[in-house]
């Protein structure tokens, strides 16, 4: 069931910020992408959920229809966009879902403004810094053929597919080609401080029930999603064995039913786990 959404857009500090609202009874579902991807990843995810939430998709900062060149790329700044989202269109509290640098932001908002987020899914991202992760992702980048002569070029690029088309759906159509939504540069400083120190004091900090969903030809490294486990008593763990990073776009149906399992339960009845946490 594909259920039409309108376009929000939205202000904060002088940001402009896009986000994709589906109409739906609570709790709302709210999607945020990874680095250097836009809200329509979660299209079929949205689908999925055949209207039985209202769903909403935010392009991050830097991302898709948001402010393509924002002053402030720190992890506050993200995690304030997502809470004056919320704000704005009253949607708290909401199930938070974030993939990648999404999943850190997910996560950040959380901690810091637990009565917006009931429940929370992260998915292939995790707590720990990455110091190579700014340099790895600048040679990913820069590998990109841009401009992409046409969205056909571009979907073969990205490994075609389910995966190849969600990639090739962030690009936009100029006269001399298909262009990336976001500029290199900014992807890669929105990565420095995430990479640069771990953030497990705020993940220890999330009182919500959590669902952890880990690819096994992700990035997340086995045993720091068992230690994410281990910080944060209650959480869950979902590995999907033969999955990549971009599961959700990879392995549909699992993802979704993952997700939808998830919902159910803490639609419901609320993990015994977290009735006794302060």
């Amino acid at each position: 069931m594909v259920v039409a959404g309108n376009w929000q857009n939205l202000s904060r500090d002088g940001v402009r910020l896009a986000c994709l609202d589906r109409p739906g009874p609570e709790p709302t579902v709210l999607f945020l992408h990874g680095l250097a991807g836009h809200s329509g990843e979660w299209d079929a995810s949205a689908a999925a959920l055949g209207g039985t939430h209202r769903v909403l998709a935010l392009d991050q900062r830097g991302h898709g229809r948001s402010e393509r060149r924002p002053a402030q790329l720190t992890r506050s700044a993200y995690v304030a966009d997502v809470a004056a989202v919320l704000g704005a269109l009253r949607a708290a509290p909401v199930v938070l879902v974030g993939h990648a640098l999404g999943g850190h932001t997910a996560m950040l908002t959380a901690a810091r403004y637990p009565r917006l987020v009931q429940a929370l899914v992260i998915v292939d991202a995790w707590p720990g810094g990455d110091p190579a992760a700014p340099r790895r992702t600048a040679d990913w980048l820069a590998r990109w053929p841009v401009p992409f002569p046409s969205y056909a070029d571009a979907v073969r690029f990205f490994g075609g597919g389910r995966r190849g088309r969600a990639w090739a759906d962030g690009l936009v159509e100029e006269e001399d080609g298909w262009w990336p939504r976001f500029v290199p540069e900014l992807m890669v400083e929105s990565l420095r401080e995430s990479s640069s120190a771990p953030f497990w004091a705020d993940w220890r900090a999330v009182r919500c029930p959590t669902l952890v969903v880990r690819a096994g030809q992700g990035v997340v490294p086995v045993e720091q999603a068992r230690r994410m486990l281990d910080r944060l008593p209650g959480s869950e763990l979902v590995e999907l064995s033969d999955a990549g990073h971009d599961l959700h776009l990879e392995v549909p149906s699992r993802w979704h039913r993952v997700l939808r399992d998830f919902l159910d339960r803490v639609g419901v009845v609320p993990h015994p786990a977290w009735t006794s946490r302060g």
